[in-house]
């Protein structure tokens, strides 16, 4: 299944819209971000956070470089980059039996890079609140 998931999340990514990531993401799926210290939790915030992602992440370069799989998670490292920064980072994603992602965890480094991206994601989510 997780192969199927991998190419589902693969889709998304090429062509990415709110009404694909809402069918892909469990109700309580848990979020979490480099920069946030606490978990965020439900399907909306997710959202927020994985769209708005997507619109800062979007003429970057960014590709994933190598996949694991195993059961229920699925661990992809990604590059990008970001006003001439080079970005490395895994999003970890597990999801449960149905298919849904119950958890979504993004690591991000360098530090200049992880600096970067919390000021161009805290702007997008502002934009998104407004």
């Amino acid at each position: 299944m997780s192969q199927q998931l991998i190419a589902k999340w693969h889709a998304y990514m090429d062509n990415p819209s709110a009404q694909a990531l809402d069918e892909m993401l469990h109700d309580d799926v848990t979020f979490i971000s480099p920069v946030v210290f606490t978990p965020q939790k439900g399907k909306a915030v997710a959202m927020k956070y994985l769209l708005s992602a997507g619109v800062v992440f979007k003429d970057t370069k960014f590709k994933y470089v190598h996949e694991l799989e195993a059961g229920n998670r699925m661990i992809l490292e990604f590059e990008a980059e970001m006003d001439g920064k080079y970005v490395n980072g895994v999003d970890i994603i597990d999801f449960d039996d149905d298919g849904l992602i119950t958890q979504f965890k993004v690591m991000v480094r360098p530090l200049q890079a992880l600096n970067m991206l919390w000021q161009q994601m805290g702007a997008q989510l502002e934009e998104m609140s407004a």
